[in-house]
């Protein structure tokens, strides 16, 4: 499966779920207000920036925001909402695609980074996240960690979430590090819908790495946008890095 094939114009005009999911405001709120403060007054810029889910309710909060993004149709879903002057966008990669100027924050969410399906193209994000930022300024990831832990022996999948019409499950590769994550849902007919992405897992002590390979030092680590402690049993974390000053 291609990125562009993942995120065409189906995905694109069912992603948006207002009020609910990853749009729900207890999961929005905190981030957006992390960011909001990390990006101070400067400017900040967005890898993968989809619909504009974090993006738009940023640019509200009177920090200047830009973005890239790979997928056509996500950001013409973005364009119902904002313009061009409002939210600027450059297509392509966020492993190599270059946005003019410099900002004091670049910032990836939602486990994006693991889009990119080789180390090779996650330390060139890295890197490429470094390229934009001023002395000082600061890289975020947001990132899930993966649950080996729940595969025994012989097993493959995990089911990391169940609720009433859905189902998530993850299948491993951990050879190659590769995920492909299956979202099922379905009601009370007997018809189900499913979405796939693949992705390449990525431990925090990796993830440091690839960010001294760019020049980053990690600055902080929480187990949410909230704060909270980053532990053994967390499920995701929110990484901050940043470029040393001058």
């Amino acid at each position: 499966m291609q990125q562009e094939e993942i995120w065409d114009a189906d995905t694109a005009q069912r992603y948006d779920t207002p009020g609910s999911g990853m749009f729900a405001p207890e999961v929005l709120g905190p981030t957006v207000d992390r960011l909001a403060q990390l990006a101070g007054d400067g400017a900040a810029l967005e890898f993968a920036i989809g619909t504009g889910r974090v993006a738009v309710p940023l640019a509200e909060r009177g920090v200047s925001v830009t973005g890239i993004e790979l997928s056509r149709p996500m950001v013409e879903r973005l364009r119902t909402k904002v313009d061009e002057a409002t939210i600027p966008v450059i297509i392509g990669d966020m492993a190599t695609a270059v946005a003019p100027g410099k900002f004091d924050l670049v910032y990836l969410v939602f486990n994006t980074i693991s889009n990119l399906l080789t180390q090779d193209e996650q330390v060139q994000c890295f890197h490429n996240a470094a390229r934009h930022l001023t002395p000082g300024g600061r890289f975020v990831i947001e990132l899930w960690v993966p649950e080996l832990r729940k595969l025994p022996p012989g097993q493959e999948a995990t089911v990391w979430h169940c609720e009433p019409g859905y189902i998530g499950l993850d299948t491993y590769d951990v050879l190659r590090q590769h995920v492909v994550s299956h979202h099922f849902r379905f009601d009370e007919t007997q018809q189900a819908q499913l979405f796939r992405s693949p992705h390449r897992y990525i431990w925090p002590a990796e993830l440091d790495l690839m960010a001294r390979l760019a020049g980053f030092e990690l600055e902080t680590r929480h187990g949410d946008w909230d704060g909270s402690a980053f532990t053994a049993e967390s499920r995701s974390h929110v990484s901050v890095y940043r470029v040393p000053p001058m």
